[in-house]
């Protein structure tokens, strides 16, 4: 006789767009052996919404939220609540699962998470968001010494509100590069927009030795990432095109699967 197993408790922060998702996945039965118990969000009626439409509860604080003992607390928030709920979520017992990966672009703060989970027993996942290829990246930063660099690309009207707008990228008839530099100073100049040069960092080089280019493209719709890792052995190239945000959601649902599968990926 057959035991059945529990299913594990799931949490989300974050009750915008990519957080939906997770949990649209969940009520579609994508992810039949998780149960949504709760979510939490800056904007309550978000919370609310998202609580209403799936059933779950609308937690007030991040207390309230591990209260009711989530196995998976899924991030899809931003940096700055990274910072503010890691440690609490992995004190408290459960696993992290991050889409904001830029705030790992800390190194102090990478360092306390790191021991946190080490001292809780849990783990911090790294949602493969707009990129992957994760698995080749590490490999080949294990093999040799190597040089890692990310192209992105985007439409000019998806810089408004970071230092390198300006109004004549609008008008621009040709692509050009607004930032040059490694992937901490990317992060610190664009917080919400880079998480995918810093999970490339993680893999590969490091946030200090990973070249990061950025370019406005006229007329381009969403964003184009190519990663290039050289070593002695090995040349690797990742490149990903996505019109919208939602692979970074569909990247959650797919690790969140791969957690509770007999045979991971």
């Amino acid at each position: 006789m057959s035991l059945q197993r529990r299913k594990l408790k799931l949490a989300i922060v974050g009750c915008g767009f990519l957080g939906r998702i997770v949990a649209e996945a969940w009520k579609n039965g994508l992810l039949p052996e998780y149960e949504l118990v709760a979510c939490l969000s800056r904007n309550p009626e978000s919370a609310r919404a998202l609580a209403d439409k799936y059933k779950c509860k609308a937690c007030a604080d991040l207390g309230e939220l591990l209260e009711l003992a989530p196995d998976y607390v899924v991030e899809a928030a931003s940096p700055g609540a990274v910072k503010e709920i890691a440690e609490a979520v992995l004190s408290a017992g459960a696993n992290l699962v991050l889409l904001s990966i830029g705030a790992l672009a800390d190194a102090s703060f990478l360092a306390r998470i790191e021991a946190c989970a080490r001292a809780n027993g849990r783990r911090v996942h790294l949602a493969s968001g707009a990129i992957g290829g994760f698995d080749v990246l590490r490999t080949a930063a294990l093999m040799s010494a190597i040089e890692a660099s990310i192209t992105t690309e985007k439409g000019p009207n998806s810089l408004r509100n970071t230092a390198v707008f300006s109004e004549d990228l609008l008008d621009a008839s040709d692509k050009r590069e607004v930032f040059s530099g490694n992937a901490r100073d990317a992060i610190a100049l664009f917080p919400t927009k880079v998480n995918v040069a810093v999970a490339t960092a993680l893999a590969t080089a490091g946030a200090e030795a990973t070249r990061v280019s950025i370019n406005s493209v006229p007329g381009f719709k969403g964003d184009d990432h190519r990663i290039e890792v050289h070593g002695e052995e090995v040349h690797v190239v990742v490149d990903i095109y996505s019109r919208t945000s939602a692979i970074a959601g569909w990247s959650v649902v797919a690790l969140l699967q791969n957690l509770a599968s007999p045979i991971a990926f």
